[in-house]
């Protein structure tokens, strides 16, 4: 068993796969991942505060807030997979749930040996009837992403106890071969007699390192370690999942939840506020040492967020628009005045990263673009994109005269101080929706300078069930959205920016972009065939992207702010492609090893 080799003929078992066949880091006979503590104890609790509420058990439909610490995703405290990444690899993949996979050379199926000895919590065995339950009801009627992601999957057909076997589209994306590993294995005996598509706070069966032992709704769930688990051993989940209980304390106020966790009601932070990190982390436990501060870099592109269009909109829909009200967000007044110098402004869909598109197109890049000269912004062939940028001093005079100009092309004008429709009369107005209170002070601004030219725009704050909502049914004008991707991204790009997601309830194409020639460019990503080729596509969907105006881009930190309660010990090596906080420990448990 071993890496696949593109020159073989015949499929021999492995058990691990790399995206383009680079070297796995990790031999067949590997005791652990290089970045836990194979002696890590178990015990103790870890106590995580989640701004927000749940209503629901089950996050693979579309209904309901699902708890914090139930994700669908690797890793998942409830639910195993066939396969699991590492985190200091770009983009690998090794054996779980399953022992061995097959890939044919043509990468027209693979096959999947599970392992023996799995079991759900109640003790019965998972089985192949499982898997193949699993992938066909998340696809059929799980989120729409599901449909999405695997659409290079023809079916999936069960061989003997043990195997399975996958049946791809002829030329699938490279992707597809690891994708197919990442999701969850849920029990057909308890959701065919619960009803998959039930939104309710039953806790589910699960057969994942941790169960629900403890909740009380939108409030608090507590998750008890699985004790004689059957993954335990296992090399990717050595000096893992330590915790005896992992807690999520819920909050609807994030300045109520920042004085919690001074009081070590919750035991760590991710800080997102330059504000608080720069001035708030005077408190006695933070003077005294109880608390620890770092700040930790990462390889990974840094998460792209700004104002999304709503592009269901009219009033979106011209992309002179667009560009327009670009102007108005003024990064240098809001990062010396409330950011404290701490944020980088935001050029790229994958900041941070070689991803990243920078200067003019590459002759690589103009050698796929080229094709869809006349039908794209010319800007993609001769200009670098660069935010709109002020001087700092709250005055965008110059802004706001650019801004008219191109509103003027667009059919707006200005008309007794109201920017108003030529033809339709119709004044400019419109919604910003958001559920983070915190946000609120930074966009204030930007509607400040929109009134300046007869703009209209009111900020509206909802509680996160409500937004949840409406974001799944795309009820609303704008919104303050993230992006996370990865390294090595793919099929999800089809959900970010594909015209087969704009429509789809639940799906992750805020804006509702259709664009053919976008399609075109995700489908050669996601069919690249090796690292190089993938990077010029990426840089390519950048710049279509930008020059689109989709997203007004906002704000990035290079770095990862952190602080936590000294009762949480961590491994030496923090890996490269994110923290992994299931290889932390109690240091009561260590204590009392």
């Amino acid at each position: 068993m071993g890496q696949l080799a593109q020159t073989q003929e015949e499929a021999s078992p492995l058990y691990g796969i790399t995206l383009y066949g680079e070297p796995l880091k990790y031999s067949q006979d590997f005791k652990s991942f290089s970045y836990v503590n194979e002696k890590a104890p178990k015990g103790g609790t870890f106590n995580v505060g989640v701004l927000g509420t749940f209503d629901s058990f089950n996050p693979f439909v579309v209904k309901g807030q699902p708890a914090a610490g139930i994700t669908p995703f690797y890793p998942s405290l409830l639910f195993v997979t066939l396969t699991a990444p590492s985190m200091d690899e770009p983009s690998s993949a090794y054996c779980y749930a399953a022992e061995s996979m097959e890939v044919a050379p043509d990468r027209t199926w693979i096959i999947f040996t599970m392992r023996e000895g799995i079991s759900f919590h109640d003790g019965s065995s998972l089985t192949v009837d499982d898997v193949v339950y699993s992938f066909n009801t998340l696809r059929d009627r799980g989120q729409p992403y599901y449909k999405t992601y695997y659409q290079d999957v023809v079916k999936i057909e069960k061989l003997t106890t043990r195997r399975l076997k996958f049946i791809l589209r002829p030329n699938a994306s490279k992707e597809i071969i690891q994708i197919i590993g990442q999701f969850p294995l849920i029990s057909k005996a308890f959701y065919t007699k619960h009803g998959f598509e039930k939104a309710d706070l039953t806790p589910p069966l699960g057969n994942g390192p941790y169960k629900i032992s403890h909740f009380k709704p939108g409030d608090i769930v507590t998750y008890e370690r699985v004790k004689g688990w059957w993954g335990e051993k296992l090399p990717i989940n050595v000096g893992r999942y330590n915790f005896d209980y992992i807690t999520y304390k819920y909050y609807r106020d994030d300045t109520v939840m920042f004085e919690s966790f001074k009081r070590g009601d919750y035991d760590l932070r991710l800080e997102n506020s330059a504000k608080r990190w720069a001035e708030e982390y005077k408190f006695p436990a933070a003077q005294e040492g109880k608390i620890v501060r770092k700040e930790i870099e990462n390889k990974n592109p840094r998460v792209m967020q700004g104002i999304v269009f709503n592009l269901r909109r009219p009033f979106f829909q011209d992309s002179k628009v667009r560009q327009a009200l670009g102007y108005f967000l003024d990064f240098e007044w809001i990062n010396e005045n409330i950011f404290y110098n701490a944020y980088t402004r935001i050029q790229s869909y994958f900041p941070g990263s070689d991803l990243a598109s920078s200067g003019v197109s590459s002759p690589a890049e103009l050698n796929v673009l080229e094709k869809y000269r006349g039908r794209i912004p010319e800007e993609v062939f001769t200009s670098e994109y660069k935010a709109p940028k002020t001087d700092g001093s709250g005055n965008i005079r110059q802004n706001l005269n650019e801004a008219k100009k191109l509103f003027e092309q667009a059919g707006w004008n200005i008309k007794n101080g109201v920017l108003t429709h030529r033809e339709t009369g119709q004044p400019f107005e419109f919604e910003i929706l958001l559920a983070l209170p915190n946000l609120e002070r930074v966009i204030q601004g930007f509607v400040k300078n929109l009134k300046r030219l007869g703009i209209k725009a009111k900020i509206r704050i909802i509680d996160t069930s409500q937004y949840a909502r409406r974001i799944d049914t795309f009820d609303y004008d704008m919104i303050f959205m993230t992006f996370s991707q990865s390294i090595s991204p793919g099929n999800e790009q089809r959900e970010f920016w594909s015209s087969s997601s704009a429509n789809s309830q639940g799906s992750r194409n805020y804006a509702g972009i259709k664009s053919p020639i976008i399609d075109e460019v995700i489908e050669s990503l996601v069919n690249a065939t090796n690292r190089a080729d993938l990077i010029n596509y990426c840089r390519v969907l950048d710049r279509l992207l930008l020059w689109g105006h989709y997203v007004i881009p906002a704000w990035y930190r290079e770095k990862d702010s952190i602080a936590y309660w000294k009762k949480l010990e961590h491994p030496s090596i923090i890996p490269p492609y994110g923290i992994d906080f299931y290889a932390w420990w109690s240091a009561d448990a260590e204590k009392a090893s």
